[in-house]
């Protein structure tokens, strides 16, 4: 919707923006301030750049329409604006205050001005109004897609490091699952299996459940279809972390793990590996040594056949 007064709002902000500044500044240092955000200098700074580009656009004609070309540069600023206050945790709220927070500061200024003209007094009201709401409204609007966007990243950030491949021993290797499964965490698992058994040519997974809370069989599923597409791959699985609980649970649900090695601890899952890559576990102390000798295995050392 479109007003008038675009060019009487532009001379009030050009006449009177030091003292629209000081109060403004002071409500929003406020609350920058409890968010650790920016310091007073950068506030007068965006100040001084949001009120220019906004007497631009006022300037430019008679009309006040926020969803005009006219209007491009200052939703691009408000749009940078609520991005940076996204990730340094602002609330909406707090974030479409940067407009609002001018909104009284200009009705009092207006008041004074135009005392002996209401009529102007209350077109004027009118138009800041529509204006300053349709701001508002639109750093809501990019806040919120902001901060949406933000979850997204951290939730892909959090499920690749909540889902390590390690290479145990040569042709060995073991993922270690922590928390609930679900469709979009299995199919980051099975990417990063795949791919780490491509890169090593293993021949051997071991997959360990024991820091997963619950199996139920949705969770199962998702672990067969691991499984079998790691065997697409050329590598066998192993499950491990078995405890009793999740036994009677997989056994109550009827789901049919027959194909599928199983062991309730992760050492248990490596020795069963060891066996089938055709190494061992050689321990013990060490021995004295003949001079010239070769030395003794120390410790526990893996060994080929």
């Amino acid at each position: 919707m479109q007003t008038l007064g675009g060019t009487r709002l532009a001379r009030l902000f050009n006449e009177r923006q030091s003292e629209l500044l000081g109060e403004w500044v002071a409500q929003q240092y406020a609350i920058a301030s409890r968010r650790g955000g920016a310091a007073e200098a950068q506030l007068r700074n965006q100040f001084l750049q949001f009120v220019d580009l906004v007497c631009a656009a006022l300037g430019s004609s008679e009309q006040v329409d926020f969803n005009t070309p006219t209007w491009d540069e200052v939703r691009n600023f408000l749009a940078d604006v609520s991005g940076q206050r996204a990730r340094q945790g602002f609330t909406p709220v707090e974030t479409a205050l940067f407009v609002f927070s001018l909104k009284e500061p200009l009705f009092a200024r207006l008041r004074a001005d135009l005392a002996a003209d209401p009529a102007l007094l209350a077109e004027l009201t009118w138009t800041i109004s529509k204006l300053f709401d349709a701001m508002g409204l639109y750093t809501t609007e990019v806040f919120q897609t902001s901060r949406e966007q933000v979850i997204i990243r951290q939730q892909q950030e959090l499920l690749e490091l909540s889902t390590p491949v390690v290479q145990l021993l040569d042709g060995i290797l073991a993922l270690p699952l922590i928390g609930t499964l679900d469709s979009a965490r299995t199919q980051v698992v099975m990417e990063s299996l795949l791919q780490k058994i491509v890169e090593t040519g293993a021949a051997i997974a071991i997959i360990d459940i024991t820091g997963v809370p619950t199996v139920d069989t949705l969770v199962a599923q998702h672990l067969l279809k691991t499984v079998a597409a790691a065997r697409l791959m050329g590598a066998d699985c192993i499950i491990s972390g078995i405890r009793p609980q999740i036994a009677q649970t997989i056994v109550h649900l009827g789901v049919n793990l027959q194909n599928v090695i199983t062991k309730a601890t992760l050492a248990d899952a490596f020795i069963v590996a060891l066996k089938r890559t055709g190494k061992s576990v050689l321990g013990g102390a060490p021995a004295a040594e003949a001079p010239g000798a070769p030395g003794p295995l120390r410790g526990n050392q893996f060994v080929g056949d």
